[in-house]
């Protein structure tokens, strides 16, 4: 699945989409993409990035159309490619952070992307979700296992949704990133392939992201293979674009 699959969700209004994931009762999850906003140029048309460049009053217009649609305001991050955690039970502000989680019903755990890989997580018995901004350093800093463990159940007890990223036919990376996989884990190297010129490689960012995620107890993984690059109409890319805005993934605990 390279491009956009309409067979993966289910689509709530323009610009607003469920993926077709195995959830339990209590939880729900949306996806953005760049329809249905109001911001122009390189940022059309619903930017949620208020980092990116785009005017202001359209960023806020944008998340308030979002906001409609949730519980509650989201927990916006300051991402910075690292591994911090944030709670969105009692966090304040824009933390620096890279993933969130919360145990409260109604508090929005939310990360933006555009290329790099959205990671959704959530326990069966429906008391803890996460999401998680996982690009390269994120995944070789340990995002996702520092989230697994924030979130405090079993691991075989969580179910993880990969969402739309930079795929493999399109995310080359140099020998520095493939040797920093392999430092940690030498059968990452099936996720790489030799590219056209010496020193460089094809990465595929959703099979480093499953052996992280099943390297740290989570197997039930679902998702994956949208590629960020080759759907121009649905979502932002910074690799494909240069200047992009960027779209959100979302989820939260029900009222119960």
């Amino acid at each position: 699945m390279s491009r956009f699959d309409t067979q993966a969700f289910d689509v709530v209004a323009s610009g607003l989409l469920r993926p077709r994931w195995g959830l339990p009762a209590g939880v729900s999850a949306l996806i953005t993409t760049r329809e249905g906003g109001c911001s122009a140029g390189a940022f059309a048309s619903f930017n949620l990035g208020s980092h990116v460049g785009d005017e202001p009053d359209a960023v806020a217009r944008n998340r308030a159309r979002l906001r409609a649609h949730l519980p509650a305001e989201p927990l916006w991050l300051d991402q910075v490619h690292g591994c911090a955690v944030a709670d969105a039970d009692c966090a304040t502000g824009v933390p620096q952070a890279d993933a969130a989680v919360a145990r409260s019903a109604q508090r929005v755990c939310a990360v933006l992307t555009a290329d790099c890989l959205p990671v959704l997580l959530c326990d069966d018995g429906a008391t803890v979700v996460g999401a998680a901004h996982a690009g390269w350093r994120g995944l070789a800093a340990g995002v996702l296992e520092a989230t697994v463990a924030r979130m405090g159940v079993a691991p075989r007890s969580l179910r993880a949704w990969l969402g739309p990223a930079i795929g493999p036919q399109a995310f080359e990376v140099g020998d520095e990133v493939r040797a920093t996989f392999l430092a940690a884990d030498a059968r990452a190297a099936s996720a790489f392939v030799a590219g056209a010129e010496a020193g460089k490689w094809l990465a595929d960012i959703y099979m480093l992201a499953r052996r992280r995620l099943q390297a740290a107890g989570v197997t039930r993984i679902e998702g994956g293979g949208l590629c960020t690059v080759a759907s121009p109409q649905q979502f932002y890319s910074y690799r494909r674009d240069r200047v992009s805005g960027r779209f959100a993934s979302l989820i939260w605990l029900t009222a119960r």
